[in-house]
């Protein structure tokens, strides 16, 4: 196994989270990422990779959500990741909680750019889950979290 490279699953939705997460595919280079969103056209965004599309969901369409996390939880299982990153969204905020929960992957949440006077609902609930709890604003910083390591964008 330490010679095996490590499995990344890099998740985001649609939109600007999609947008920023392709911002740090050059941190990826060389390694077996695979790549998951709500749009099954952003697969062409990353050729080469394995990719997975699932729903989209929010706290506005509650009634999406168990569908979704069977989604999440089975990408999470055919993939077996040892990280998983994120720029956000509710679904991969449930890939977090899963992969950490029944793989023991370490995790990495960075709350999108867009959430300049606070953090998102999802990121704020991601200090349960994630190994890693960045902001991308460093005003937003906090001495429990998150931390500002830069921006994405």
């Amino acid at each position: 196994m330490k010679n095996q490279p490590r499995r990344i699953l890099a998740i985001a939705s649609g939109g600007g989270h999609w947008v920023e997460l392709m911002r740090l595919k050059p941190a990826f280079e060389g390694l077996d990422v695979a790549y998951a969103s709500v749009f099954a056209a952003s697969a062409g965004d990353v050729p080469g990779h394995r990719f997975y599309s699932f729903d989209d969901v929010s706290r506005f369409r509650k009634a999406r959500i168990v569908s979704v996390f069977w989604q999440i939880t089975r990408i999470v299982l055919r993939e077996r990741p040892s990280v998983v990153i994120t720029t956000g969204s509710f679904p991969a905020l449930m890939a977090l909680g899963v992969a950490r929960t029944l793989l023991g992957a370490r995790t990495i949440w960075i709350d999108s750019v867009a959430n300049c006077q606070a953090l998102s609902t999802s990121g704020r609930l991601a200090r349960r889950v994630a190994d890693i709890w960045l902001t991308q604003w460093p005003h937003l910083t906090t001495p429990d979290g998150p931390e500002h390591w830069g921006a994405v964008l």
